[in-house]
């Protein structure tokens, strides 16, 4: 779809008690002069100073948020046409994968607890726990103002500590464990280790450590 010449619609802002539409074009300061394109952003000469920081925080949102809006553009295929949601999909041009993954994050994490101040990359590293170690983590997140870098590792290092604590095993022989798992559960256990950038195993682990560590 060739989108050049047209406004790119981002998102509705409610003004004055009345909802309206916001667009790329507006967002950053179409009476400005700035025109935005599918492979250009013009900006004219003499642009002031605070039209061109306000530009800048626009694409910041519009980058934070665009993986949020094809999680849920997705999730809403998925559910309304389930038949030829594929069929759309390939169409996009778009890695399959990874739009799978921006729509488990979406599923994972309603609008209304979804934060405004993190990426979504930071969600999705804690989207295989519990709906309450998601807050925790989250909340810790936000508060610190952590990368997701920072946050992987601060999960990594809980996860550590937990491992440094379990003396009751240390010792004996390493148990093994046997699970088996129908398709669909394997295929969505798969996405999760994906998105948080891990290797399945250690996706368990890190997914069963969590949950065995003693609430706060």
């Amino acid at each position: 779809m060739n989108t050049a010449g047209k406004d790119l619609i981002a998102d509705d802002r409610t003004r004055g008690g009345t909802r309206e539409r916001w667009s790329v074009q507006t967002g950053l300061r179409g009476d400005a002069g700035v025109r935005a394109r599918r492979a250009e952003l013009h900006i004219p000469v003499g642009l002031t100073l605070e039209s061109w920081r306000h530009i800048g925080r626009n694409l910041r949102m519009i980058t934070d948020s665009s993986g949020w809006w094809l999680g849920d553009w997705l999730v809403y295929g998925e559910n309304r046409f389930p038949d030829r949601y594929r069929f759309v999909i390939e169409e996009t041009a778009l890695d399959y994968q990874t739009l799978r993954n921006y729509a488990w994050v979406a599923r994972k994490f309603p609008a209304c607890r979804r934060r405004d101040s993190l990426s979504l990359q930071h969600h999705a590293e804690i989207a295989a726990l519990s709906e309450s170690e998601q807050d925790r983590w989250l909340e810790r997140a936000e508060r610190g103002k952590w990368s997701t870098r920072r946050l992987r590792k601060e999960i990594r290092q809980v996860r550590e500590e937990a491992k440094g604590t379990a003396r009751p095993w240390e010792g004996r022989s390493p148990a093994r464990v046997v699970m088996n798992l129908d398709a669909g559960r394997k295929d969505r256990w798969d996405q999760a280790a994906e998105a948080a950038q891990m290797p399945l195993l250690d996706w368990i682990a890190m997914v069963l450590d969590e949950a065995a560590l003693p609430a706060e």
